[in-house]
């Protein structure tokens, strides 16, 4: 099977809320979409197209090339026809594979038992061709196989990414309750903030929000920091195609920028996991960190940046009288220090956000993990309303 130079369905996942901000990265890199949904899109291109971007992307989970579809109503069914599938021509005798799902069939009670029956057909395929077989198991540091199987409709995918690609590959430390890298990254790109206008974040945590911006402002992208895909893993893999693209990577990053973005946290300790992060993604001398409450984070005059805020959101019931004075205290922060910029939230907890004291003019719709979450937006005025024509353009779902 020559899957580095045929067309085929491939389907880049996200997480859910996050498939606009996904399109529109795919489409940046020259790639056409056939459709989206909720948790990502569908292209038709080659293996080797799906090595770019694994790459590039900031915001997607997965990228999944399709090898076959067809009808399977039970696990026999699903069984024989994956027997006859040529295993032996993509995943080397010698090597390793694993096998992840997404089933929704009334046969099935459990997606382990649809896992063990792709992996039994693929094993029992090798020793049938080969007398012999591949190891096999959970971790996704090699070939990874996945299946996609819905009522009696069945997808057979080669996973491109193995490991996630929501996590970039730069927070070695993750500090207490950090955002997901590519969480961040949407939420980011749902602000209207121009990348060169300053960025400032206190609260700053773990720092996910003010590397992200860094990265983003430099145009490094998470391919600069990861060795290991699930395509190098496939028979027919040309490793000279991934570093020519990973040159391609390091040539466009840019150098010489003249960027403020400014992270602040009350946390002597999140601020020094903030500043390891930021040194292995190679932008800790763009980002000035700083101890401090964040009512005394510096916010550069006449900026019109963004003030982005990702506080604790407490239980969605019962909430702390704690947690109310500090977003009202936020509220104050950004009305009193910050006029001419964009103010941002980003909370799962709507009777806090209550607390904060302004206006939203948007409320854009995000989950972190299963919780229901919002960006909110505040428009901070320096006097007199900005003109239309100098708010930048924007992209995301409002609720």
């Amino acid at each position: 099977m020559q899957v580095f130079h045929t067309r085929s369905k491939v389907i880049i996942t996200c997480n859910k809320r996050l498939s606009s901000y996904l399109a529109e990265e795919v489409k940046s890199l020259g790639y056409t979409i056939i459709r989206d949904f909720p948790t990502g899109v569908e292209l038709n291109i080659t293996l080797t197209e799906c090595i770019k971007l694994n790459l590039n992307l900031r915001c997607a989970s997965q990228i999944l090339y399709c090898l076959n579809s067809f009808k399977a109503n039970n696990p026999e069914q699903l069984y024989q026809q994956l027997v006859e599938m040529p295993w032996e021509e993509l995943i080397d005798f010698s090597g390793y594979f694993s096998v992840t799902s997404n089933v929704d069939n009334p046969t099935i009670t459990t997606p382990l038992f649809a896992n063990l029956k792709v992996k039994d057909a693929i094993v029992d395929r090798f020793r049938a061709k080969k007398n012999i077989r591949p190891n096999s198991g959970a971790d996704a540091n090699k070939t990874v196989v996945h299946l996609y199987w819905k009522d009696s409709e069945a997808d057979i995918f080669l996973d491109t990414s193995g490991e996630t690609l929501a996590k970039h590959g730069y927070r070695k430390i993750p500090g207490k309750a950090p955002m997901l890298e590519a969480l961040a990254a949407s939420t980011i790109f749902s602000t209207s903030w121009d990348m060169k206008s300053p960025f400032v974040n206190p609260m700053c945590g773990s720092g996910t929000l003010a590397i992200e911006a860094a990265l983003m402002a430099t145009n490094r992208r998470p391919g600069l920091f990861r060795m290991n895909y699930g395509f190098m893993h496939i028979l027919g893999y040309d490793e000279e195609v991934f570093f020519a693209e990973r040159r391609i990577l390091k040539d466009q990053v840019i150098k010489n920028t003249d960027l403020t973005i400014i992270a602040t946290d009350l946390s002597e300790d999140a601020v020094e996991v903030s500043r390891k992060n930021a040194k292995t993604a190679g932008v800790d001398t763009l980002i000035t960190f700083e101890v401090c409450d964040f009512a005394d984070t510096p916010v550069p005059e006449g900026g019109r940046g963004v003030v982005i805020f990702n506080p604790e959101y407490g239980e969605r019931l019962g909430v702390h009288s704690k947690l109310e004075a500090t977003y009202k205290r936020m509220g104050d922060f950004m009305k009193q220090h910050c006029k001419g910029y964009s103010g941002y939230i980003f909370t799962g907890n709507p009777d806090l956000a209550k607390k904060i004291g302004l206006k939203a003019s948007r409320k854009i719709e995000f989950y972190n993990g299963k919780l229901d979450c919002r960006m909110l937006e505040y428009e901070l005025y320096d006097g007199s309303r900005r003109p239309e024509e100098e708010r930048p353009g924007r992209t995301g779902q409002d609720s």
